[in-house]
């Protein structure tokens, strides 16, 4: 039996440590003696501009090859992802809230959320909630205690890749558990292969220079040396997902060293193993790579930043590094899901949302609740004041084995030797490993506004103050596509 591995690297990195700033070492002392925090009516709403690190985002040198230059390699109109197309099947008027097992309310749901958003934004919101499903799954595996990090749209973006060469009850499997199917049903003007072009301007969308921010994805496909890949699946991946076939003999030792080599030069030296063994038997290996590095468009002044605690539960706090700052910032109060929610927008169309629920006993119930439609929600709700924001620096940093997690999902026969990999490869395949390693940095430098309207939840009319101090989701959003980046869970941000 061959094997195929999936190596899914996620790293994400708001800070400017690598941009030859400053050094910031001081900055990130945890023993250097607490900073007495300063009280709100004494931060002028514009005090970050002036009394940061940084004023302005620096640009880092970066080298060519780090790029494809898709603004050449797309020579056609960017509009084919904007289309608004009609839905096939009118939603019928059902709470998109309320939680349901049965596929056409479901669906019903679904298609009621795809009304007025674009074609790349309706296959965002089925990533989106694939990403959610595998959260769950790994939060029912991981203690309340833990942290997680997950990069949801590198993940459908592997998905999508090892689709391409299935045929079969196995593609079946990919396009329900993933959402496609959904996607596809919902218009006459939709194909499977729809999913695929949608993924290849999704890259171009996204991973282009001068938004303001750095976000690269690279994609690579390594092939045993002595073995032939069918021809249209090669043609296919590396037209759909940029990754061409690269000849290699697994048994080489220096097939690990190159490898981990070239995710530390693509994650900026964040993750240095992405890989620790590789089966010898190995056939293929697709190696998917997401870094990105953003700057808060409302910075947190370092000298505001304290020691305070933050309570992991009803018995215990720790203390942590909480940094602190006053502006105008977009929030929303969810009083069904007893949850608050506030935007930290970085610059350049990319923001973050954190979910805070507001008993410490609430956490699970919300992961629970967690949808696109409730996004969605919380989003269209915001309203915009001047408030004071406490939030905790943190890192994690976090690998997985996801083979159980999908296993659990669906994907059944991706990895017990009876998937059909005939759109690839003549031989009998199984997928090995399924390994996500991801990093995450959040300090004072990080970021970007969004124009929304004011509907649903019930606004934060009465609160200035938005103090993260127990355990919080966060969501990063791409905000022009709806794709979600990157989520998370700090339970405790004293740990990575």
């Amino acid at each position: 039996m061959w094997f195929l591995v999936i190596v899914a690297v996620a790293s994400l990195f708001p800070s400017p440590t690598h941009c030859g700033v400053k050094e910031l070492g001081p900055h990130f002392d945890l023993t250097k003696q607490d900073v007495k925090p300063v009280p709100l009516e004494e931060i002028p709403t514009d005090y970050h501009k002036e009394n940061t690190l940084t004023n302005t985002l620096l640009g880092e040198d970066l080298e060519e090859e780090d790029y494809i230059d898709f603004d050449k390699l797309f020579a056609e109109d960017d509009d084919y992802i904007d289309m608004i197309d009609e839905i096939e099947s009118p939603a019928t008027d059902v709470d998109i809230v309320i939680e349901t097992t049965d596929p056409q309310i479901k669906r019903a749901k679904l298609h009621k959320l795809f009304q007025g958003k674009s074609r790349i934004q309706r296959l965002n919101t089925v990533n989106a909630d694939f990403g959610f499903n595998l959260y769950r799954s790994l939060r029912n595996a991981a203690n309340q205690s833990d942290n997680i990090l997950l990069a949801p749209v590198g993940i459908s973006t592997v998905m999508g890749m090892i689709d391409l060469g299935t045929k079969g009850q196995t593609h079946q499997q990919i396009f329900h558990t993933l959402g496609f199917e959904d996607f596809v049903n919902a218009s006459s003007k939709y194909e499977d292969v729809t999913v695929h072009n949608l993924f290849r301007k999704l890259t171009h969308r996204l991973f282009r220079r001068n938004f303001g921010y750095t976000l690269r994805s690279v994609n690579d496909l390594y092939v045993e040396s002595q073995h032939a890949l069918v021809d249209v699946f090669k043609n296919n991946i590396k037209n759909y997902y940029f990754a061409e076939a690269q000849s290699v003999d697994f048994k080489d030792p220096s097939f690990l060293a190159k490898t981990n080599e070239r995710v530390a030069k693509l994650t900026k030296g964040l993750i240095k193993e992405a890989l620790k063994t590789v089966n010898p038997d190995t056939l293929m290996m697709i190696l998917n790579c997401l870094y990105f590095k953003g700057t808060w468009e409302n910075k947190f002044p370092v000298d505001l930043t304290h020691h305070r605690s933050f309570r992991l539960n009803d018995k215990e706090t720790v203390k942590v590094s909480m940094m602190q700052t006053k502006g105008n910032f977009l929030a929303a109060a969810d009083h069904d899901l007893e949850c608050d929610v506030l935007q930290l927008p970085y610059v350049g169309n990319i923001y973050m949302l954190i979910v805070i629920p507001r008993k410490l006993s609430g956490m699970r119930s919300l992961e629970q609740q967690l949808s696109s439609e409730v996004v969605n929600k919380w989003v269209h709700s915001m309203t915009n004041r001047t408030r004071e924001v406490v939030f905790p620096k943190f890192k994690l940093q976090k690998n997985y084995n996801l083979v159980g997690s999908l296993k659990e999902l669906g994907l059944t026969d991706l990895f017990e030797g009876n998937a059909n990999f005939s759109g690839m490869t003549d031989q009998e395949i199984a997928i090995d490993m399924f390994n996500h390693q991801g990093t995450i940095t959040v300090n004072e430098e990080g970021t970007e506004a969004a124009a929304v309207t004011k509907v649903g939840f019930m606004p934060l009319s009465t609160q200035i103050r938005f103090i993260v101090d127990r355990p919080f989701l966060f969501l990063i959003y791409e905000e022009r596509t709806n794709c979600l980046l990157f989520m998370g869970r700090v339970a405790n941000p004293a740990k990575d």
